[in-house]
């Protein structure tokens, strides 16, 4: 009776101590908990546990000049963007905005990135930017399907940025290839750089309003910085200085 008896009054002493909330056990020895150890404790490996494997660091840019070097079409091209992934405004973009126009055309317009109409129609200036774009190119009789001159437009960007920002610069580098890519593929005589977005990616500058009716090479071709016309929506009067731009294209189409 007596072990018993010792048995259930300890018992009741250790829920007791719990209820106190004395749960962990500690050593005879006292262990300073401040103290900073002479090495770094070792890691014992397990004998079946497998080694930790080294992650590679992801490239994209790297990725997308290799992707746009072995596209040997404007379909090839495509595809290949439809299959970059490492870029995250593709996650959040509607659809694919490739080009739009006639690729045999003399003029290629690179804008900046499509916005809310281009993402849901997948064509590059289909909103009001787009209705302004198409009016000013047909006043020197030139358009996207202009029998006798046609233009060929696309973007930086092929998917919409959200809330309609700014590409961020790394944005910019890893789709540079494919629009380098693209360029080349479709070899136009002159190239039309609209807003700071395409300059800012093809000429390494920004300042439209000092860049632009200057004409600058590009990729080997003359290219030609103008107003985004989104901006002519925003400020009517630059429109005068568009349309000088659009003379001076005018007369390098015939000049060569």
């Amino acid at each position: 009776m007596e072990s018993e008896l010792d048995f259930h009054t300890a018992k009741v002493l250790l829920e007791w101590q719990i209820d106190l909330g004395a749960t962990e056990a500690i050593g005879e020895t006292p262990v300073n908990r401040y103290e900073i150890p002479t090495a770094a404790p070792k890691v014992v490996k397990k004998p079946d546990e497998p080694a930790p494997t080294k992650v590679e660091a992801v490239d994209p840019v790297a990725i997308a000049r290799r992707m746009a070097a072995d596209a040997d079409s404007l379909d090839a091209l495509k595809a290949g963007l439809q299959g970059f992934d490492h870029c995250e405004i593709k996650k959040g973009a509607r659809n694919l905005v490739f080009a739009d126009g006639n690729p045999e055309a003399r003029v290629m317009v690179i804008g900046e990135a499509p916005g809310r109409d281009e993402d849901q129609q997948g064509k590059p200036f289909v909103g009001r930017a787009g209705q302004l774009l198409d009016a000013m190119f047909d006043a020197i009789d030139h358009g996207r399907s202009h029998a006798q001159n046609p233009i060929y437009i696309t973007n930086i960007l092929p998917w919409r940025p959200p809330q309609n920002r700014d590409p961020k610069p790394d944005e910019v580098d890893m789709l540079l290839p494919f629009v380098e890519k693209h360029v080349s593929l479709v070899n136009p005589d002159i190239l039309v750089l609209m807003g700071n977005i395409s300059c800012s990616a093809l000429l390494g500058e920004r300042g439209i309003t000092k860049l632009r009716g200057h004409w600058r090479d590009v990729l080997g071709r003359p290219a030609l910085p103008m107003f985004h016309p989104a901006y002519l929506l925003r400020t009517p009067e630059a429109k005068r200085d568009a349309w000088h731009d659009l003379l001076m294209l005018q007369a390098k189409l015939r000049e060569l």
